[in-house]
């Protein structure tokens, strides 16, 4: 046994040590997708069963620069240095690029001439593998440690590579694309809707619950009060509670002309604006209770020996002090605002989530994808801005 013991301290079987068992997992998944799954499927037509094709089947040279990008990740994943980080960093951006280019040069040899409806859908093996090549990318910067400005830019120079792909019409012979070019006036008027409608339910979420926050803040029965009113809000269902104001608002817009003349109706904006309210009213209040709860005592008895008046206290003190976590809590809010107003499509209120519920209606995958890829982005792009300004709130002055 010690013999077996100090052969396996040798530094032959260090080498041989696998390095980073998260990447060489993520390989092995996307190694199994791309073998088993199918990676393209092409139909006579959108709404007809497709035909699934296999990565071996696309063009050799494509096929290979993938299975190169996908076997350095796993090499990489058992070879101890630091470069390695940086080199799977590479690796996993150029894997996530070689499979958009082999699926778009894949799709552009199976078109056939005189078939207009022809459809070729992205398979779960690309799926699988572009899924696994983004989480490499998140494994490399997190185990570099790089900071937000430098993933941030990472992020920026895939998006701009892509942009420039798609802007010179490499991903045309994808049924993707052709969905979005099919409903792209639809889709710029979806995309402001629902940024109008977060906008809008954030702002009067605000406005609603300031007066709340302040009977919080003085504690006693109401506090307690206005907390279990707020969470009983939160346990019913996204869809349930957009169904429940259908019928009250449709008798208030029936019965009040002035509601009606405001565009109150049971259907459209109006019940989905005030679903969302409801929703976030109990996350504000929490976030902004517990931010100025977290200002330390000592601070504000400084201030108040300093003369500082309420007023005064709470703007050059107490406000600074719970900013970032005021701002962290609204992060959170806004993020789930953009997921949940694409349930708002359900009741007339627009937003991306038309092509959502369009696509599973028409059993359409594609379409469905034209409203879901803006959301997640529209989510990251939010996210992006409410780190800058944290970054910016945080920086020692």
């Amino acid at each position: 046994m010690s013999a077996l013991l100090s052969a396996l301290a040798t530094p032959d079987a260090r080498r041989l040590a696998i390095r980073n068992p998260v990447l060489l997992l993520l390989c092995v998944v996307a190694t199994i997708a791309l073998v088993a799954a199918g990676f393209l499927s092409t139909a006579p037509n959108r709404l007809a069963d497709g035909v699934s094709l296999p990565l071996w089947q696309a063009p050799p040279a494509l096929a290979v620069l993938v299975a190169a990008c996908l076997g350095g990740l796993g090499c990489l994943a058992i070879r101890d240095a630091r470069m390695s980080d940086w080199a799977a960093l590479g690796l996993a951006a150029g894997l996530a690029v070689a499979l958009l280019l082999t699926a778009s040069f894949f799709a552009k040899t199976l078109i056939v001439a005189g078939h207009p409806a022809q459809r070729q859908a992205l398979g779960p093996a690309f799926w699988i593998a572009f899924g696994v090549a983004g989480f490499a990318m998140l494994d490399a910067m997190q185990r570099l440690a790089l900071g937000f400005p430098a993933r941030a830019a990472c992020l920026f120079l895939l998006l701009g590579l892509f942009a420039g792909l798609a802007s010179a019409g490499t991903f045309d012979a994808l049924s993707l694309t052709r969905e979005f070019v099919s409903h792209r006036t639809l889709f710029v008027t979806a995309l402001l809707r629902h940024i109008a409608l977060v906008g809008a339910a954030l702002v009067v979420s605000i406005l609603v619950c300031a007066p709340l926050i302040a009977v919080v803040r003085r504690g006693g029965r109401t506090r307690a009060a206005i907390y279990s009113v707020l969470s009983l809000l939160q346990t019913i269902p996204s869809i349930a509670l957009f169904g429940l104001l259908i019928a009250p608002l449709t008798f208030l817009a029936g019965h009040v002309p002035l509601l009606r003349s405001l565009g109150v109706s049971g259907l459209g904006v109006t019940p989905a604006l005030i679903a969302l309210v409801l929703y976030f009213a109990f996350p504000l209040v929490r976030m902004t209770d517990a931010a100025f709860s977290a200002v330390p005592t000592e601070v504000a008895d400084a201030a108040r020996g300093l003369g500082f008046g309420v007023r005064k206290r709470f703007v050059a003190v107490d406000l600074p002090l719970a900013l970032p976590v005021l701002l962290s809590g609204l992060r959170v809010v806004t993020l789930q605002a953009i997921g949940l107003a694409t349930v708002a499509a359900l009741i007339g209120g627009g937003g991306l989530g038309t092509f959502i519920f369009e696509g599973i209606g028409e059993y359409a995958l594609d379409l469905v994808l034209v409203g879901a890829i803006p959301v997640i982005l529209l989510a990251l792009a939010a996210d992006f801005a409410f780190r800058l300004v944290l970054a910016a709130v945080e920086t020692p002055r």
